[in-house]
């Protein structure tokens, strides 16, 4: 049998490796929600969820008072039933980022039980399109370092093989983040992606103005340049400049990801499996994106989309940004450039049950 017996869910804190800003914020710290779900034959399944700094003990909310009591004797393998159920017990508060949150958590869990039942990765049981992944770096590129650390860093990426680097922009003037890029590409030559993220930061005329000034540079992608609701803005930016617009990490539904893709608003697909409610919508967005012949290249928990990027045909990078390294046994593997998918049965996360025991706060 594959009934679910029993339900736990926590939150911990997860200090932030090292300083990261952007336009608009500062990365203060990781709620990291956990759930863990024990079915009668024997199985444990951990699935998690994550905010950068607030809001997590209302996601640990609705888990605990909505979600988990649900979850008693329900038949594990259903994961599609389970997860439209819960939608549907929560509708008042959906498509919204605390529900879509809290389903993350438990999505991830049954899929952790579906992949340990088959002893399979997760790589495979989602897809199996290939084991690894290009990787590129964000960690070498955040707002508040200067231009000869950007150009460090991204000398640092090139030589170590990776494919590509992302740096933020968004400084108080358009030549400032001009110079910063233009001396990168500078340093690095034509053989190395540089993308930019303004962090959803700019009015649709400044967006205008930075993407036609970044032309030159030669830019992968052009990232959340405007707030993630504005559609339309996104629209008119895509037909105003040959940049590929990025977005997706701030689309918490598969919906929302259609209207951006119907009307040619997105070049490149950022879903984050955290915020969009799980695995199970992950796929379904991917797939969606491979239909308008548009790649994925997730945003953040890299550990979880390094198996999801290899999954899918149209997975085109993982970005690493490291943030479990404190709570975990090992690392992401990279060989060759490219991020290697955990072949252990699971989610191939090996948590670090002590680490995690020691940051619990809720």
């Amino acid at each position: 049998m594959t009934r679910i017996i029993k339900t736990n869910a926590f939150m911990i804190d997860v200090e932030v490796e090292t300083k990261r800003t952007d336009a608009v914020q500062a990365f203060v710290k990781q709620e990291t929600v956990f759930v863990e779900l024990t079915t009668d034959d024997g199985n444990i399944g951990t699935g998690y969820s994550y905010t950068i700094g607030t809001g997590g003990t209302s996601v640990l909310a609705i888990l605990r008072d909505h979600f988990l009591p649900r979850l008693a004797g329900r038949d594990a393998r259903e994961i599609e039933r389970v997860w439209h159920d819960l939608f549907a017990a929560t509708r008042s508060t959906t498509v919204g980022a605390i529900t879509s949150l809290a389903l993350a958590a438990v999505d991830t869990a049954l899929w952790d039980l579906r992949c340990l039942r088959a002893d399979e990765p997760l790589w495979r049981v989602a897809g199996g399109f290939r084991p690894e992944a290009p990787l590129y770096d964000t960690e070498g590129g955040w707002l508040h370092l200067s231009t000869d650390e950007l150009v460090a860093g991204a000398l640092a990426s090139q030589a170590a093989g990776w494919q590509g680097v992302k740096l933020k922009v968004g400084k108080p003037r358009i030549e400032q983040d001009v110079e910063r890029l233009r001396a990168v590409r500078e340093a690095v030559g034509d053989r190395l992606d540089i993308m930019v993220d303004a962090n959803q930061s700019m009015t649709a005329a400044e967006a205008r103005r930075r993407a036609a000034a970044l032309e030159e540079v030669g830019i992968a992608w052009f990232e959340e340049p405007l707030p993630a609701d504005d559609v339309e803005g996104h629209v008119a930016l895509a037909r105003s400049t040959s940049i590929p617009i990025a977005v997706g990490e701030s689309l918490y539904s598969p919906g929302q990801f259609r209207d951006y893709l119907a009307r040619g608003a997105a070049s490149i697909v950022q879903v984050d499996v955290a915020r969009v409610g799980g695995i199970t919508p992950w796929l379904k967005v991917a797939h969606l994106a491979e239909t308008f012949n548009v790649e994925v290249c997730p945003h953040f928990l890299m550990e979880l989309h390094v198996s999801l990027t290899a999954a899918v045909p149209n997975g085109r990078y993982v970005e690493h940004i490291p943030q479990l390294r404190a709570i975990t046994h090992d690392e992401m593997r990279v060989r060759d450039g490219h991020a290697v998918a955990p072949d252990a049965a699971g989610l191939g996360i090996a948590w670090n049950l002590d680490a995690i025991d020691d940051r619990r706060t809720a």
